[in-house]
Parts: structure tokens; sequence; C-alpha cells
């Protein structure tokens, strides 16, 4: 009796965690790469749904990562012998997403833990999969760093922190630039839901990026076809030149 007086005094006094869950959706799921195509950009939008009020001892944080198709990176290092710039030593980076965006309502370090980012992999190292660095090199996480940077200058790695809005702690929203020079291929839109640092809920969908119209048939030529594609460059060039050539002489004449 005295037990059960003890359970219920503190059902009352230590509020039950609510179970929070994320409903969410993009502006398009498809983009479509053509000729002239010079990037884009795309809103993700959802709601947090409930079964019971929302706790009140951390405030509720949103992460939203879009995350291009994975591939083997080789970084090599230059540095200049005898006056000239040569390449010295090398990594091959088992994995690099080709393009990374994340965005927050607050700065990453404040709304997730390092554990938290080591489980679900959200922030851009944490990403980045080098274990095969060769024993020689003695900073090989350098070379991580390297594909960050230079990726990042280009637009295909972006940390957005403060740029999702965030309403009563049940609607949110923010944008992603797509870059025009995208890979082809599955992007994952992965969406994270912390309290106190800690992740409550994930949501995952996928945008499509494919090449389409001209594009995607001088894609699939060059990959599948590539004799004829050879061929044809060959000749396109050699009828561009002899057309040049003979409007010159029109002109001249």
């Amino acid at each position: 009796m005295i037990l059960r007086a003890l359970i219920l005094l503190l059902l009352t006094v230590v509020p039950l965690r609510a179970d929070e869950a994320v409903i969410a959706g993009l502006s398009q799921n498809r983009v479509a790469i053509t000729a002239n195509f010079d990037g884009s950009e795309i809103l993700i939008f959802g709601a947090v749904k409930r079964e019971s009020p929302a706790p009140t001892d951390a405030p509720l944080e949103v992460i939203v990562a879009v995350v291009g198709p994975s591939e083997p990176v080789t970084v090599r290092r230059k540095e200049k012998r005898f006056g000239i710039w040569v390449n010295t030593e090398s990594v091959l980076v088992d994995a690099a997403p080709s393009f990374y965006a994340v965005a927050t309502t607050n700065p990453l370090d404040d709304i997730l833990t390092d554990v938290e980012d080591l489980r679900h992999r959200i922030s851009i190292p944490r990403a980045i999969r080098s274990v095969g660095a060769a024993f020689s090199v003695s900073d090989a996480p350098a070379f991580s760093t390297a594909i960050i940077r230079i990726r990042s200058r280009s637009g295909l790695y972006q940390v957005l922190e403060n740029e999702v809005e965030l309403t009563d702690e049940t609607l949110f929203n923010t944008s992603i630039a797509l870059p025009a020079n995208l890979t082809e291929g599955n992007y994952t839109t992965r969406i994270f839901l912390t309290r106190g640092g800690t992740v409550v809920d994930a949501y995952e969908t996928v945008l499509h990026v494919n090449k389409v119209g001209l594009e995607r048939w001088i894609y699939n030529l060059a990959h599948e076809r590539p004799l004829i594609y050879g061929l044809l460059s060959l000749f396109i060039a050699i009828a561009a030149g002899w057309g040049a050539s003979a409007a010159f002489r029109y002109v001249r004449g």
C-alpha cells in the first residue's frame, strides 16, 4: 500500500515525457538537370505530432540535413619541391557525400551532443568516413578537412545555423539552395527533433536528382557508348571547323 502511494506520488510530481514525431514534406521530390540548369531551391516544411502536451524541461530544436550520394575520394597534398608544385602524400577517403547541407534552429553544437552526432552522423565531419588512411600519413584527418573546405567554397557543403524557423514548437520550415554542379542520384533528406541535445525523433525521405532531355542523352552516350560518343564529338568538331572556315571565306569573298 505504501509502495503504491509512493509510485502515484512520483507520477504526479515527475511528468512523463511526451511522444513527439515528425511529419514533413518537400516542395518538390524531383530535380531535373537540363542543359541550362543553374541550380534550384527546395522548401522543407513539417510539423510535430504529439499525443500529450509538449515537455517543458528543454526546448525543442529541429535539424534538417540534405545528403547527396556518397563516393570514394582520393585527396592529394601538394608541396613545393625545387620550385615546382608536385603531389606528395595522398589519402583515400572511403566515402564523402557529393552534397551536404545541414540547417538548424540554433547553433548545432548547442542542440546536439557529440554522442548523438556520432550515433546519427549529422554534422558534416561525421558524414565523411575515412578509415583506410595510410599509416605513413601522420595527419590523415587534415585530408578530410580539406574536402570540407574545398566543397564548402563551391557550395556543395553548407552549414545553415539558425536557418530553420520553428513556430510554437510545432511548425517548422527552411529552404536549401542546390548549386548547379550537382551529382545525379538520390538525395536523402533527414529531419531530427532534439531536446537537451538528444534526438527524440527522426524522419527521412528522398529527393531524386536526374539529368533529363539532351543532357541525359549525352550523359548516357558518353558512359554507355564511349566509342560512338568520341566519334560523334570528332565529327561535330570537324563540321564546326569546316563551317567556320566556309563562313569566313564567304565573308571575305
